[in-house]
């Protein structure tokens, strides 16, 4: 299954977005603009290839995704977002209407209207770093923590701050002997602060689910904006709002990546050329502070196809004349055709003489 999230603007300093929670350095801010994540799942490993737009005035910055188990990181390809847009784009459709408007004539002139590993083990150290490697402008720690306080002081010691309310946020995934992938985003021009699209990072972990850490999204303080994109055998939808408005199903439908791949074939790439059931979902979270939990998405009831129309409505012509002023000109024709037909009529009516007076004889 494969999966988009895109998230609108966040707190600054951003110490959440999204699947996972932004930390500047001391003294300095930064905001995630948008997170795009994409999540192919085969029923064993999930993918998870993401990118950030930020801005601040950080020149670097600490990311921290939680992952149910032992990741492994490279870079992603940037193209696989655009081929994703374009599959998924509403169509384009033309809507007429008879009666004229309040932007059509006589009203306002003329015009028209328009109308998403298991645990370490209690020998092992509360934080094990269990690698690290450079990937582009990334400085990329797979980490093993056994409570959110050591990772804080990892963090610490590494030169960055996490709030105490994020600590208590990783709480639940500890719980569930979660591991953690801590990225280290660093421009390649060290004089210039953080800024722009960053490359997008591809993650790979095991699950016997598809889960989208979502959990800590509730220490956003603005609301929140989820653009899911499914792909798997049939039509997904999530088991719950996780705190949310109701999720919104914007497109469902069968592709071949072969078929419909672009130049880049990055789609192709992700999913192994294999047919999948598509199915996009938005979602938005007025209040982020309610997000109880994290997306689980599992197969609908029936694989029904669905597309969203993106309607133009148009004032009816015919040769560039409202259908309606046609009408109204039929209807006055018509009329004075019946009144002359009947003056006409009465014309042309024989004119009946009058009955012959009869006068009577004289009496006597």
């Amino acid at each position: 299954m494969l999966a988009s999230l895109q998230l609108g603007s966040l707190i600054s300093p951003a110490y959440a977005c999204g699947c996972g929670a932004m930390v500047p350095s001391r003294a300095t801010q930064v905001s995630v603009d948008r997170e795009t994540s994409v999540v192919d799942w085969d029923g064993r490993t999930e993918q998870i290839v993401m990118r950030l737009t930020v801005r601040g005035d950080a020149p670097e910055a600490a990311w921290i995704m939680p992952v149910p188990h032992r990741a492994t990181v490279e870079l992603g390809d940037p193209s696989l977002f655009s081929e994703l847009a374009t599959l998924t784009a509403p169509v384009q459709a033309t809507r007429h209407y008879f009666w004229p408007r309040s932007d059509d004539w006589p009203f306002a002139g003329s015009g028209n209207s328009g109308d998403g590993v298991g645990a370490p083990s209690s020998a092992a150290p509360s934080v094990e770093v269990v690698g690290r490697e450079r990937l582009g402008p990334f400085d990329v720690a797979r980490l093993a923590a056994t409570d959110p306080e050591a990772l804080q002081k990892w963090l610490q010691d590494n030169g960055f701050e996490l709030p105490d309310r994020l600590a208590t946020a990783l709480k639940p995934y500890v719980d569930q002997k979660w591991e953690y992938v801590a990225i280290r985003l660093a421009p390649r021009d060290k004089n210039n602060p953080l800024g722009g699209d960053l490359d997008p990072l591809r993650l790979r972990f095991a699950s016997d689910r598809l889960v989208y850490p979502m959990r800590l999204s509730k220490l956003a303080s603005t609301p929140q904006q989820l653009d899911l994109y499914v792909l798997a055998a049939h039509r997904m939808e999530p088991r719950d709002a996780i705190g949310g408005n109701a999720p919104q199903v914007t497109y469902a439908g069968r592709i071949d990546p072969r078929s419909a791949r672009d130049d880049t074939g990055a789609l192709e790439a992700v999913t192994g050329g294999k047919p999948v059931f598509v199915t996009a979902i938005e979602q938005s979270f007025p209040y982020p502070e309610r997000i109880d939990g994290d997306h689980e998405l599992r197969a609908a009831e029936a694989d029904t196809p669905y597309r969203t129309m993106v309607y133009t409505d148009r004032l009816l012509t015919v040769g560039g004349v409202p259908v309606w002023v046609l009408s109204l000109l039929g209807a006055v024709l018509v009329a004075a055709a019946v009144v002359l037909l009947v003056l006409r009529v009465r014309r042309h009516r024989p004119v009946v003489p009058p009955p012959p007076v009869t006068v009577p004889p004289p009496l006597g």
